[in-house]
């Protein structure tokens, strides 16, 4: 062993090792700047698309996420192939281990496949788009990303749930086509339901000229229903995309002040305490 290492031309073997190390470093370099490159390229190349309106502004994003993904699985791949060559490896092993890794893939990650044949009839089939509202897998809340294994969906509370596309058995699509923004207000049984429902339209009508979020209506709909203490008149609107609930708001407020301003009474629950007294 000892004449084994005297024997070394530690010299030469230091000098290939620099110049390894120094291989590995540029292919670093270049693959950090082709990285930097490909993403600018396709970023560009779909803001282009978005400034042309060929497609909506969510099916760009989230093609333009699938696409950064999938080139940077390859650039991966490509650069781990040149280091292996680089350090005198074979990397026809490698290639052909990514061969067996597939076959392995389709015969026992069948959950795995599940997720990449699902994501890609999501992406066919445009069922959803990034900044969507959607409910999926029993999650409510706004598409940041779709891939083809997960699908990445933020809550309303800001939770960013990360769900697997196999357990995406079906969507409901909250933001294809207008909202409806719905509103129940309460009077009493003593006011006149026809008086208040004439109040609530002329407010309805100002409202829906100020305001640009609103689609159609605000209509009052009627007696919605006649509760223990209260009659209950629904207003309906269709507003733009995720405008519905702050119009609902905005409703809610204009129509308060005006049944008050008009001496229409708004009911809320009260308490009678009747005391017995002993004679």
């Amino acid at each position: 062993m000892d004449q084994w290492f005297e024997n070394i031309n530690w010299t030469f073997f230091l000098e290939g090792a620099l110049v390894n190390l120094g291989q590995a470093f540029l292919a670093i370099i270049a693959f950090l700047i082709a990285k930097a490159i490909g993403n600018k390229l396709i970023t560009s190349g779909f803001s282009k698309m978005q400034e042309q309106k060929e497609m909506s502004i969510g099916r760009v994003k989230t093609l333009e996420k699938l696409t950064s993904n999938a080139f940077s699985y390859v650039l991966i791949f490509v650069f781990i192939t040149i280091v292996i060559s680089i350090f005198g490896l074979d990397a026809t092993g490698l290639i052909a281990g990514a061969g067996i890794i597939g076959l392995a893939i389709g015969f026992g990650a069948q959950g795995l496949v599940s997720d990449v044949v699902t994501g890609f009839f999501l992406l066919l089939e445009r069922q959803i788009d990034v900044e969507d509202y959607v409910t999926a897998a029993g999650i409510d809340g706004i598409v940041e990303e779709v891939g083809l294994r997960t699908t990445l969906i933020r809550g309303f509370d800001g939770t960013l749930h990360f769900i697997p596309n196999r357990n995406i058995a079906s969507v409901s699509n909250h933001s294809r086509g207008n909202m409806r923004a719905l509103v129940d207000m309460s009077i009493s049984y003593n006011d006149n339901i026809d008086k208040a429902v004439a109040i609530m339209q002329e407010v309805c009508d100002r409202i829906a000229a100020a305001d640009e979020r609103i689609k159609e209506g605000p209509n009052v709909v009627g007696v919605q229903s006649l509760g223990d203490s209260d009659v209950v008149i629904r207003v309906v609107a269709k507003t733009t995309n995720m405008e519905q609930w702050a119009v609902e708001r905005t409703l809610r407020k204009e129509l308060k002040e005006a049944l008050d301003a008009n001496g229409i009474e708004i009911p809320f629950p009260h308490q009678v305490y009747i005391e017995k007294k002993n004679l």
